[in-house]
């Protein structure tokens, strides 16, 4: 089955059932959805409108450039997504997690052009008087009317919240930051070099000879690359040795340590050597330059970092992976505030003094 999914997705793009992309082995949600997709009417024959049951996953499994981020973004850019209502948890025989109903839809009403509802019917719920294995609660025939109501009056209340497409969407951008290293050849560093790949494919004599060479570089500590390359070569050919490239890479990186005093590395265009251990991502909204969110978001408190313009996304060509998702639960989230440290304080005591009375009660 896997085997030609795969060869649908590869083969017929578009032309299948799978063209936007393929989630996830593991779950196939996305996968059933897609293939509800296929099956509608177009809109010349008056187009179709779907409703289906899945888990929390299908809205925000898988980051920017996943095939579930792109499944995702093909369902809500084509403005398929009508509704999604999330339902009380403990409604199915099998399982007790949250789940939601999406209501798909290829010929949206004018009002519902570009838009996506979201229903939060999570405490809508009736206890069961027996549980029916994981199954404990229940939905009321008035619920599910009030529920259905929200649905068609596409109205905003507090169970009820309409956004447009495109607050689903974000574009990851790659933030990168200048490699600063320092150089020295202590004999801890030097003690690095028998780690090297490069390094240990030389023979004794070889490796004695540049451990060497390296060991009249002395303690002094180079906070310029450069700087200390020609040096090291200098004591290199004093030795009458001569190393290839990926060999002066391994001795620079056994005798190097990352320093954020040292000089900014350059690579032999004259630019500089991005660091991988800090490099970071960054989800800017969608519909915001990605520029003006790095000037404010990201260079006040890193200055020396920059945008990476060679990750770009794959179909509109633009700085950025576009990733799409549906953080259901954030659009709904109420803060409670805790409670005064005062009453906490008068509970903690209560509690204590409950307990030494008990305590006090057993020596008696």
């Amino acid at each position: 089955m896997q085997k030609q999914v795969t060869d649908e997705h590869k083969h017929r793009g578009y032309d299948g059932r799978f063209g936007p992309g393929l989630p996830r082995v593991s779950d196939g949600s996305l996968l059933f959805l897609m293939h509800l997709v296929a099956k509608m009417r177009t809109r010349q024959d008056g187009g179709s409108r779907i409703g289906i049951i899945l888990n929390g996953s299908p809205l925000f499994t898988g980051g920017a450039g996943s095939g579930e981020s792109e499944i995702r973004r093909y369902l809500l850019q084509h403005d398929m997504v009508e509704a999604i209502v999330g339902l009380p948890t403990d409604m199915f025989y099998n399982t007790g997690i949250a789940t939601y109903v999406w209501v798909l839809s290829n010929n949206k009403p004018a009002e519902r052009k570009g838009k996506v509802q979201l229903i939060n019917a999570a405490g809508r719920a009736s206890k069961m008087r027996k549980s029916l294995g994981s199954k404990r609660q229940y939905m009321t025939d008035r619920d599910i009317d009030d529920i259905v109501r929200l649905y068609g009056t596409f109205e905003e209340t507090n169970e009820s919240k309409i956004f447009p497409v495109e607050i689903f969407g974000y574009r990851r951008i790659t933030v990168e930051r200048p490699l600063r290293l320092n150089f020295a050849a202590s004999a801890e560093r030097l003690a690095k070099l028998d780690d090297e790949k490069a390094i240990q494919k030389l023979d004794d004599a070889e490796q004695a000879a540049l451990k060497a060479a390296c060991e009249q570089l002395g303690e002094q500590r180079y906070t310029n690359r450069d700087t200390f390359t020609k040096a090291l070569i200098n004591a290199l050919k004093a030795e009458g040795l001569k190393v290839s490239a990926p060999l002066q890479k391994a001795i620079l990186s056994a005798l190097s340590e990352r320093d954020p005093e040292a000089d900014t590395c350059l690579d032999k265009n004259g630019n500089p050597e991005p660091d991988a251990g800090l490099r970071d991502n960054e989800n800017v909204p969608y519909n915001e330059s990605v520029f003006d969110y790095f000037e404010r978001e990201v260079k006040p408190h890193v200055p020396d970092a920059w945008i990476d313009e060679e990750k770009r996304d794959e179909l509109d060509g633009r700085i950025g992976i576009v990733g799409f998702e549906i953080p259901f639960n954030r659009h709904f989230y109420q803060f409670t505030p805790p409670r005064p440290l005062e009453e906490i304080d008068a509970d903690l005591k209560a509690c204590t003094d409950r307990i030494k009375q008990m305590i006090e009660g057993l020596s008696v």
